[in-house]
């Protein structure tokens, strides 16, 4: 009897072994290589170690953890010269020789960021929302898979400012060491960026983080024949695929992502991860679950390998710090931020 007993319950024991495995993961290993020792490290580390312990009172459940990042500035480079969505409607509004019958917003759109990037001329006030609308337009009538090409296309070309880094390539390497650890402690990660969601979709595919966990800026999205009909008056084939419209849902910006979070996650974050002003209504959604919770702000101030604005950045340390803000610094906290076979060089315009 005994003898049965112990092989009915040997597999629940090896069942909770690999659970209590997945839970904790080896102490010895090291996430952080390209990190130095540094206060923000050390909050996130003991923060992690603290909520994973099932004996501690701040313990988390796995299917609570859930850690959201905003994108450019946060964990990809968005200064070379300007964010990569900006730079593709530049290139789309005035240089692909593919795209006929322009609009006349997208030319004057991509006019005002070409303007910006070359000779300083301040973009237009609320130009989120002008690009976020002749961004909705360049890219009418692709079907998605066209789109995931195109952007994917235009993401191998060099990065401006850099040599040895294509667009595709230009990760802040020591926080995707960040995504890493997370998700050997079972914490879910999405990307919440301002960014078109397909853009973005593009551009982590390549670092693993599958298209469910991204929220981004959206477009409405029709079957390829659906033409003027609604979606609740017509039937997809199976002949068609999903084709982008002119018309834009919403800018993922601002409180706007408090609501996408909410509609999409359906759970307030614990962690937080973001770089601009338009990330404080997250870390503050962040901040508001009952849970224990760490927001951190990510601070470009590594002017000799990254192009950045030092008065910017004076002005967001102080207004982060204020927040109580995790405060990450390029220039402090990193070893390298692109990579140590890269190097910073000045723009180059055709």
């Amino acid at each position: 009897m005994k003898k049965k007993f112990l092989v009915m319950l040997l597999p629940l024991l090896v069942s909770t072994i690999g659970c209590a495995n997945k839970e904790t993961p080896t102490p010895s290993k090291n996430y952080f290589t390209l990190w130095n020792d540094c206060d923000s490290l050390r909050t996130l580390k003991a923060y992690v170690e603290d909520v994973t312990n099932k004996n501690s009172p701040n313990f988390i459940p796995v299917n609570e953890r859930i850690a959201t990042f905003d994108m450019d500035g946060t964990f990809i480079g968005e200064l070379y010269p300007t964010y990569f969505e900006y730079n593709l409607l530049e290139y789309r509004g005035l240089d692909d020789p593919n795209y006929t019958n322009k609009d006349t917003s997208v030319v004057e759109a991509a006019q005002a960021i070409r303007d910006f990037v070359r000779d300083g001329v301040d973009l237009p006030d609320h130009f989120d929302m002008i690009h976020a609308r002749a961004a909705a337009k360049a890219y009418s009538g692709m079907s998605l898979s066209e789109f995931d090409s195109y952007v994917k296309e235009y993401a191998r070309k060099p990065a401006n400012g850099f040599s040895g880094m294509t667009y595709g390539e230009s990760f802040y390497k020591p926080m995707l060491e960040v995504f890493k650890y997370l998700e050997d402690y079972n914490f879910t990660n999405y990307v919440v960026s301002g960014s078109d969601r397909y853009i973005c979709r593009a551009l982590v595919d390549s670092i693993g983080i599958e298209p469910n966990r991204v929220i981004g800026m959206d477009v409405v999205i029709k079957a390829s024949e659906q033409g003027d009909k609604d979606g609740v008056d017509y039937t997809m084939s199976s002949d068609e695929y999903l084709i982008r419209t002119d018309e834009l849902i919403i800018k993922n910006l601002k409180t706007n992502k408090v609501k996408q979070i909410s509609q999409e996650i359906g759970k307030i974050p614990v962690l937080s991860f973001g770089n601009s002003s338009g990330d404080c209504a997250m870390h503050n959604y962040c901040k508001s679950n009952t849970r224990k919770t760490e927001v951190f702000m990510l601070i470009a101030d590594d002017y000799d390998d990254d192009h950045a604005n030092e008065t910017e950045t004076n002005k967001r340390k102080t207004q982060w710090g204020e927040a109580k803000y995790n405060i990450i610094s390029m220039h402090d906290d990193f070893k390298t931020i692109y990579g140590h076979s890269v190097t910073k060089t000045d723009f180059h315009f055709n």
